[in-house]
């Protein structure tokens, strides 16, 4: 190797030193919800489970931790969150136009959704499947069975594309009875309007739990006919921002890896020496914040507010809920689930 090269070698080394650890600009949506002091979130119009409110107004679900989490990490209080109920058909257009900042709302991550529609997913938050409920009375086994029949679905969903797919590729003549409002499709379902409700099989059981006036005197089939990978988005045009978003999925995700929950984050905090618990909990030498514009604790603040991930799933849809969903796919990769995080250094 010529001196030349060493030299260059030198400055190479030196320059990915220097990039490795340059703190991040603020993006102008960070910014902007700084100065607001309040992050505004879009949210179901009522999916208990994953966004819904009680009768005082006190929002909960996956999706609303989702909210609450990032604003822990950004705003030191996941209470700095303004809720905005959104219908399918809204959803997109309020997060295109500056409406929200954060749409956290059971939304399939799709190619038309990633790459048209001015929008960047962060992540996964829950992964999911379509599938059809039906009442107990009608004694039918399988979707397969549903020939010709109708079948309540909201509008503005891939959940409607799906089931003209599946009722095509199986030569099933469906009617799809179409409505724009989710409380509307349920209704229509509930009176016997249709034969069938479908929707991701997670909202069938949320639905199930919480809508019907019998929940016994419904059954959700056994198939499921599409992938849909749950997650929340932001506006194109700002990584900064982005960037936190998915990071403190990837935090919570990580926290329950190193069983650091939201009882005893704060003992964890003073106690680990495990390098990685430091690391995420900003408790060592090490600063991840700088890199996303954010102070060093900002992963502790977000466990603190919401528990890590598997505490989140446990409280609002695990099999100790109304909504009794097992783990399944959404545990830890380690658990034999798809939920895996890059790692938090």
């Amino acid at each position: 190797m010529t001196m030349t090269t060493l030299k260059l070698a030198a400055v190479g080394l030196s320059a990915a030193a220097t990039l490795a650890s340059f703190p991040a600009h603020a993006g102008k949506d960070l910014d902007a919800i700084k100065k607001r002091g309040e992050l505004i979130c879009g949210v179901n119009t009522a999916l208990p489970g994953f966004s819904a409110a009680d009768s005082q107004g006190k929002w909960s679900g996956m999706d609303v931790d989702v909210c609450r989490s990032v604003a822990a990490a950004v705003l030191s209080s996941p209470d700095k969150v303004r809720y905005v109920p959104l219908t399918a058909q809204q959803r997109f257009t309020a997060l295109q136009s500056g409406e929200i900042d954060i749409l956290a709302r059971n939304t399939t991550w799709t190619l038309t959704r990633d790459a048209s529609l001015g929008l960047s997913f962060t992540g996964v938050n829950f992964y999911d499947g379509q599938g059809f409920m039906v009442p107990k009375k009608l004694n039918v086994k399988s979707a397969k069975q549903l020939k010709g029949a109708t079948v309540c679905v909201q509008s503005g969903t891939t959940t409607e594309l799906n089931l003209t797919d599946y009722s095509r590729a199986n030569k099933l003549n469906m009617k799809p009875v179409v409505f724009e409002k989710l409380e509307a499709a349920l209704a229509a379902y509930s009176s016997g309007r249709c034969q069938a409700y479908t929707t991701d099989a997670s909202g069938l059981a949320s639905s199930r739990a919480k809508d019907m006036a019998k929940p016994d005197d419904h059954v959700i089939l056994p198939e499921l006919i599409s992938k849909e990978p749950l997650g929340p988005a932001v506006r194109r045009g700002d990584d900064e921002w982005a960037a936190i978003v998915r990071w403190v999925g990837f935090a919570l995700l990580e926290a329950e890896e190193y069983e650091v929950t939201q009882a005893n984050v704060d003992q964890m905090k003073t106690s680990s020496t495990n390098p990685g618990v430091m690391r995420l909990l900003g408790a060592g030498t090490e600063d991840t914040g700088k890199l996303l514009g954010l102070d060093k604790e900002w992963a502790y603040r977000a466990v603190k507010a919401t528990g890590n991930y598997g505490e989140i799933f446990e409280r609002h849809v695990g099999p100790k809920t109304a909504i009794g969903l097992p783990r399944g796919s959404n545990n830890l990769w380690s658990k034999g689930g798809l939920m895996y995080a890059p790692p938090v250094r």
